[in-house]
């Protein structure tokens, strides 16, 4: 792209991420492309449809606040892994909106998730050669324990008390154990209904 189609692109998609938040879903495209200070058609002309800019969305959330996380490094493997955790839920926690969205395009999802997933693989590595979780872990564990924090997330607490408290238990959980994890499902959580079933 040209540098003025690339400063159009992220004007956009940084105004959606803002518009969805606080206006939610129903945030049309008019009032994106008002808040990036450019037409309605130059928002069509770079994302031909509301799906695409979703896409773009989720993308630019997941490539500049979340994966970054995943790259912390120090010589404390265990604070590297629970830190990286506790901030991801952070982050999602704020973007409630936007991964609702995401979550209507079940391979945007899935996409996006797996990306993820591989993310926090040598993180995770690192912390099992260390031996301070779990030598059992898989990556998709980590990011099913962040699904289930989120469910912890309401109106009721805008301090987040609760889902600090309960991800606090969860990575109590990742700790080394004499007891052995029962082993997941041949079908990854994350997997799309018949994304295993051969083709007709």
């Amino acid at each position: 792209m040209r540098a003025d189609a690339i400063r159009n692109h992220e004007r956009i998609v940084g105004a959606a991420v803002l518009a969805f938040e606080e206006i939610g879903p129903q945030a049309t495209l008019e009032e994106i492309a008002a808040r990036a200070n450019v037409s309605v058609i130059t928002v069509y002309r770079r994302f031909r449809s509301r799906d695409q800019l979703v896409r773009a969305v989720f993308d630019h959330v997941l490539t500049t606040e979340l994966q970054p996380m995943t790259a912390i490094h120090t010589d404390d493997p265990w604070q590297d892994l629970t830190g990286m955790l506790e901030a991801v839920t952070e982050v999602l926690a704020r973007r409630r909106v936007i991964i609702s969205l995401a979550h209507q395009f079940v391979t945007l999802a899935n996409e996006s998730t797996q990306l993820f997933v591989q993310a926090i693989e040598p993180m995770l590595r690192r912390a099992i050669d260390a031996g301070v979780v779990r030598p059992e872990l898989l990556p998709r564990d980590l990011t099913v324990i962040t699904v289930m924090n989120l469910a912890t997330v309401h109106p009721g607490d805008p301090q987040g008390e609760d889902r600090r408290r309960y991800l606090a238990l969860l990575i109590d959980g990742l700790r080394p154990s004499p007891a052995t994890l029962p082993p997941p499902s041949p079908r990854d959580f994350f997997e799309p209904p018949g994304a295993d079933e051969p083709s007709p």
